[in-house]
């Protein structure tokens, strides 16, 4: 069995840029993408907490501590400077790599810089409950 999991989530960054006329993508911080384990070209999906637009697009590194999350290309259209985003990032497991599985959450302020990087230690186990 192979499992869909939330590896890293970068909670409610504020977007600098949409740029409807670049190739797609989101450019994301590479504090950020470190922090949270969130490798350039990994696929993620991204919601505006202003409209609730879900979109899925890749990663491209931006420069470390500027900040940035730009959405590049059709989805300018959906998300503008100022809106805040929540970024997902999955991971595909089989049920032998739980054990040692460890999901991050990234928080940030209003200029994307870190405030708190959690780390979700538990433990997972398949089976019925007990």
């Amino acid at each position: 069995m192979r499992l869909r999991m939330c590896m890293a989530k970068i909670h409610r960054a504020t977007v600098t840029e949409a740029d409807l006329n670049y190739i797609g993508s989101v450019t994301i911080d590479k504090e950020l993408l470190t922090a949270s384990g969130i490798l350039p070209f990994q696929m993620v999906q991204i919601t505006n907490c202003a409209n609730g637009t879900l979109w899925r697009t890749y990663v491209i590194a931006g420069p470390a501590g500027r900040g940035d999350i730009c959405l590049n290309g059709p989805p300018a259209r959906w998300f503008s400077p100022g809106d805040k985003v929540i970024i997902v990032a999955e991971a595909d497991l089989g049920a032998d790599e739980l054990q040692d599985f460890t999901p991050v959450v990234v928080f940030v302020d209003d200029a994307n810089r870190i405030t708190e990087v959690q780390r979700h230690e538990e433990a997972f186990a398949l089976g019925p409950a007990g």
